[in-house]
């Protein structure tokens, strides 16, 4: 029986990374994930970590521990609480592939620290969003699982693997919005090199919460957007305040390029939306499910990566507020996201992030 898991867990993640490798632009006709036994490219390899901050060749590993030098150093630091750090700040062309991290597990944290990114020197960050979030779980509650976009371990090893494209500069930073000191060790991984063109969508990522939601006015997950892009998805967090009634009867509204009252693409349910039925059920899959369904929290996702929402003008996200208690009912809950989508740059300002008090309200807590 291991062995079958073993084999399923490896297909599984080889499957991802392929159909992963596929939505990044083909860095000067090089697939990196689909055709990996490809050697003669012009792509370098680079990582950034407190070990080697500019990600320089032959630069790492050079602090000293009292085991001598280049004996790990410096492999973290303790992030203040109110200072930020920057994470990358790296010249291109190239592609962030991949970044993992780690804190403190503890919920009020993962929602206090903010990642942010700017791309090819646009002025006003493209990535707003409380870590937890956009490393894939809802309400700074961390369950071990893997997606197609994120991994998790248990104790809060954070992975995201979606490609970040850039012609010129990515800029990132962490910022401990908390009032607790909390350690910090990271890396991102990328390549230099990559040709993408002027218009390559870059990722964005908006984080946004309404605790609770308005009865009748859908919970946007994507503002109007007027660039060219393509939406990947999803990490939707819902704490139920009605535990007597069902939550998840909203529908998904998707108005693509001049759509007004009514939607292009329109779903049939919320649990429906994460490909799941007839309730929730903590089964997280590749492009679709739930990692959490607990105590009226739940932290759900949906990736479109083998089916893609492309738009040529403009689009918006909505989601309804439908309940069912003996039919179908308006109701109001805490909804929270972290949206993902490509755009090309210049692209306009996100909308405002509530602040710390207001995400880590009413969050998961540890049972005593």
């Amino acid at each position: 029986m291991t062995r079958w898991i073993f084999t399923w867990t490896a297909l599984y993640l080889l499957m991802a990374g392929i159909l992963l490798g596929g939505i990044s632009c083909r860095s000067g006709g090089v697939d990196v994930t689909g055709e990996p036994y490809l050697l003669d490219t012009q792509l370098v390899s680079r990582s950034i970590s407190f070990e080697n901050p500019t990600g320089a060749p032959g630069e790492g590993g050079k602090a000293a521990s009292n085991l001598g030098p280049g004996r790990k150093g410096a492999p973290a630091i303790n992030l203040g609480a109110g200072k930020d750090v920057q994470l990358c700040d790296i010249e291109g062309p190239g592609t962030i592939r991949h970044i993992w991290m780690t804190t403190a597990n503890n919920p009020k944290n993962l929602r206090s620290l903010v990642i942010r990114a700017w791309w090819d020197g646009q002025t006003h960050p493209s990535i707003e969003c409380p870590i937890g979030d956009f490393m894939g779980f809802a309400h700074g509650k961390v369950t071990g699982y893997c997606s197609a976009v994120h991994s998790l371990g248990r104790n809060a090893g954070m992975n995201i693997w979606l490609p970040m494209p850039f012609k010129s500069k990515a800029r990132i930073t962490l910022t401990n919005e908390g009032k607790e000191d909390v350690p910090l060790f990271y890396q991102v991984d990328y390549t230099i090199g990559d040709e993408h063109k002027a218009d390559v969508g870059r990722l964005h990522v908006l984080f946004r919460r309404e605790n609770p939601t308005t009865e009748k006015q859908d919970f946007e997950l994507l503002p109007k957007r007027t660039n060219p892009g393509r939406y990947i998805g999803a990490l939707i967090g819902i704490r139920n305040l009605h535990p007597a009634q069902w939550w998840g009867e909203g529908e998904i509204k998707i108005f693509l390029d001049g759509d007004t009252d009514h939607a292009t693409i329109v779903g049939t349910g919320s649990e429906d939306y994460v490909c799941l039925s007839y309730g929730m059920q903590q089964t997280p899959y590749l492009y679709n499910g739930c990692n959490l369904d607990e105590r009226n929290f739940v932290s759900m996702y949906r990736w479109h990566l083998p089916d893609p929402i492309y738009w040529k003008t403009e689009a918006r996200i909505t989601i309804q507020q439908i309940a069912y208690t003996n039919g179908l009912a308006e109701t109001t809950d805490d909804w929270s996201t972290a949206t993902f989508w490509y755009e090309p740059i210049p692209s306009a300002p996100l909308p405002p992030m509530p602040n710390v008090a207001a995400r880590t309200a009413d969050i998961w807590e540890e049972a005593k």
